[in-house]
């Protein structure tokens, strides 16, 4: 498992088998599209695929993330770095594949069942208002899964105080007339997406990318870098 420096570590889904963490700045991007060199860059990927590894799972699942609500379900039959076209979402029905999503000031939600199945979630506005929280947690039904079994954690993402939303999207997250710019909390609007789906144990990071800008990427901050989300049971 990573340091604290290098990784903020979720303990909700310990007693499942089920690893959960978001990089932190320490760790160092995942973009490629920051002014480090690739070869640095690819080592970071090669660094959270090889804990993987380590824990006995050979498949890691990443996608080219468009802000939609796509979740690909992952089963067994590959082994590597698999990366897909135009997804925010991905489902494992077994603990047999890491997940991973990128982040700079959306959200990451984590899912995961006792029996070891886990989704990750990227979240940013466009996903909440589409709820694609509902698309994640409708795979785990769809496997004959109890969504009260479920739980969720909502990582590292910019905080309720910070993330100010122009009036057209505030009234569109909302479900209200909203008149002028205003601070939106994207993760107490996926909590209670999920809430009104049957989750009953829903948990939070502390975290604001934007507040703890010294420890996080945020895009809001004008920064390039990434962070990345990842979870996977134990095979």
């Amino acid at each position: 498992m990573m340091s604290r420096d290098h990784a903020e570590v979720v303990n909700d889904f310990a007693e499942f088998g089920v690893t959960a963490f978001t990089t932190t700045r320490a760790f160092g991007t995942i973009s490629a599209s920051s002014n480090e060199p690739a070869g640095a860059v690819m080592l970071r990927w090669d660094a959270v695929h090889e804990m993987a590894r380590a824990a006995g799972v050979h498949r890691f699942a990443t996608a080219r993330q468009v802000h939609g609500v796509n979740i690909i379900v992952h089963r067994a039959g590959w082994r590597g770095w698999l990366r897909e076209a135009d997804a925010d979402g991905h489902f494992a029905p077994a603990p047999d594949t890491a997940l991973g999503v990128s982040i700079a000031d959306c959200v990451p939600v984590f899912i995961a069942h006792p029996g070891g199945a886990v989704a990750l979630l990227h979240s940013g506005w466009r996903g909440t208002e589409a709820r694609i929280v509902d698309h994640g947690i409708g795979a785990f039904a769809a496997c004959g899964l109890a969504v009260r079994e479920l739980r969720v954690h909502l990582g590292p993402a910019i905080c309720g105080a910070c993330y100010e939303v122009s009036a057209d999207v505030a009234s569109r997250l909302l479900g209200q007339p909203v008149h002028t710019p205003r601070t939106v909390d994207l993760r107490a609007l996926i909590a209670g997406h999920a809430r009104s789906l049957g989750v009953r144990e829903i948990t939070a990071s502390a975290t604001c990318t934007r507040c703890d800008n010294d420890r996080f990427f945020s895009h809001r901050a004008g920064d390039a870098g990434r962070q990345l989300s990842v979870i996977f049971g134990r095979a």
